[in-house]
């Protein structure tokens, strides 16, 4: 016994090739999407790795900075000191002289 719509001339075959049409479109665009989401997962693994870099740096830096500051810090402690003492005119005389040599050089490099 035959069912309807299923022989070889029948209805059902223009069906059949119908579902097919769709499932290698459904194939194609599934294709289309694991491209996508590959693509996706390889970027976000490079910001991931960039961010990492990126922190890495950032507290480089911060170790950098802490340690100018407490130079910095100590080199002020120190020209405080020098200001307190009975050297304050020798003082004035160096601040001065460095005022000078910092206009020379502004000069000459505007010369130039």
């Amino acid at each position: 016994m035959r069912r309807a719509g299923l022989g070889e001339g029948g209805s059902g075959s223009y069906t059949a090739s119908g579902y097919s049409v769709y499932e290698e479109e459904n194939e194609h665009l599934q294709e289309g999407l694991r491209a996508k989401v590959n693509a996706l997962k390889s970027l976000s693994i490079d910001i991931g790795t960039e961010v990492k870099y990126q922190n890495k740096m950032l507290d480089d830096m911060d170790t950098d900075f802490d340690s100018t500051g407490g130079l910095l810090g100590a080199t002020i402690g120190r020209v405080k000191q020098l200001s307190r003492g009975s050297q304050t005119k020798l003082l004035c005389y160096m601040l001065l002289f460095c005022f000078f040599v910092f206009f020379v050089l502004y000069w000459f490099i505007k010369l130039r």
